[in-house]
């Protein structure tokens, strides 16, 4: 369904008659996010927001590692992280990483400049989510309304960057179920010898569990959309296995490829842009997904309190007669960008200063 409703769908999305969900729907829902992803050309929105997540990436590990750290300790959180990030993108491109977080805690001279560094991580993060919230809107076809308060974009900007405690709790979680299944794995090894890839299985089927609550949770916080925990459960499991199956296929491909020493110095960073665009088009076609499945089977789209479909921003009644065409078609200027653009590039900025000062020092 693209994002642009028509204004008869636009009156009323929730499903005259909810269909049924079994087995055999699931060819038919993969079919229609596939055509979904596609009319709002998710790859666009991917590659924008893989590039701003590119730059933000060294502050968002940093909150996500003091939020996580206050529990088992910052050095136990960078190694599960490190963890984590070798498995993804391999080990060259996980010590550039861990190399820019370890570069974003060195502390700044003077409380000002300190101040000032935390202000710009903290605006930076949530601007990414919020640019996050953004394409997850314009999937599910609703924005903003625009009469809405400071205070509902207070509210907003604080829900998008509860992202990052749900990340927190998430590795906070695959750190606690790692060490369950050490100490289970020395117990019952001693007792009952079992193979090891029986552990290495269990030990997916929870990370696997971890990642669909994770991709769960931001497909019901994000969009401006009323959803169901049962209405995005259904995609979060299969973003989910995609997830796994990206992650298997770009560990291949790093395994065989020369694209490290094609780039040079560089290939470390390519690496992650890539691994972050598969993750971001992987996510929003799960979004995709939760959009048809919440049409067709769940509690219909229903915009939020300070929301509102796209078409209903500029409603057209069918006896209305098109406006004649302009006589000249002269060029005219390109309007202003709206507030939040601003706001948004101005964080981007920001961040993207301080990263390239710490990395100077």
């Amino acid at each position: 369904m693209p994002a642009a409703l028509t204004t008869a769908q636009s009156r009323d999305q929730r499903p005259a008659q909810r269909e049924p969900f079994y087995l055999g729907a699931v060819p038919a829902l993969l079919r229609e996010a596939i055509a979904g992803w596609s009319e709002d050309k998710v790859p666009r929105l991917s590659a924008a927001l893989a590039y701003y997540t590119f730059f933000s990436l060294a502050p968002l590990l940093v909150v996500v590692i003091a939020v996580a750290g206050a529990f088992f300790g910052p050095e136990a959180i960078r190694g599960q992280l490190d963890n984590q990030l070798t498995g993804l993108i391999g080990p060259d491109s996980a010590g550039a990483v861990q190399e820019l977080v370890r570069r974003g805690y060195q502390p700044a001279s003077g409380i000002v400049a300190s101040v000032i560094a935390v202000a710009t991580i903290l605006f930076g993060v949530s601007g990414l989510f919020s640019e996050l919230q953004d394409a997850l809107n314009t999937i599910w076809g609703v924005k903003p309304r625009p009469d809405r308060s400071w205070k509902d974009v207070l509210k907003e900007r604080f829900v998008s960057f509860s992202i990052v405690f749900v990340i927190a709790l998430a590795l906070l979680a695959s750190l606690i179920v790692s060490a369950v299944i050490s100490a289970v794995t020395g117990v019952v090894g001693a007792v009952l010898p079992l193979p090891d890839f029986a552990f290495r299985l269990i030990d997916t089927a929870v990370s696997l569990g971890l990642t669909t609550l994770m991709f769960a949770a931001i497909y019901k916080i994000l969009p401006d959309v009323k959803l169901a925990w049962k209405d995005v459960l259904v995609a979060a499991g299969i973003t989910s296995v995609l997830f796994v199956i990206g992650k298997a296929l770009i560990s291949l491909y790093l395994g065989y490829s020369t694209i490290t020493s094609a780039y040079g110095a560089a290939g470390s960073l390519v690496v992650i842009l890539v691994w972050v665009f598969y993750s971001v088009q992987v996510m929003f076609f799960g979004a995709e997904v939760a959009k048809v499945y919440t049409r067709k089977h769940g509690s219909g789209i229903v915009p939020a309190r300070n929301a509102m479909l796209i078409a209903d921003s500029n409603p057209q009644p069918a006896d209305t007669p098109a406006p004649a065409p302009p006589q000249q078609q002269n060029s005219e200027p390109s309007p202003p960008k709206p507030p939040g653009a601003i706001k948004r590039t101005a964080a981007f900025m920001l961040s993207f200063l301080v990263l390239a000062r710490r990395l100077r020092s």
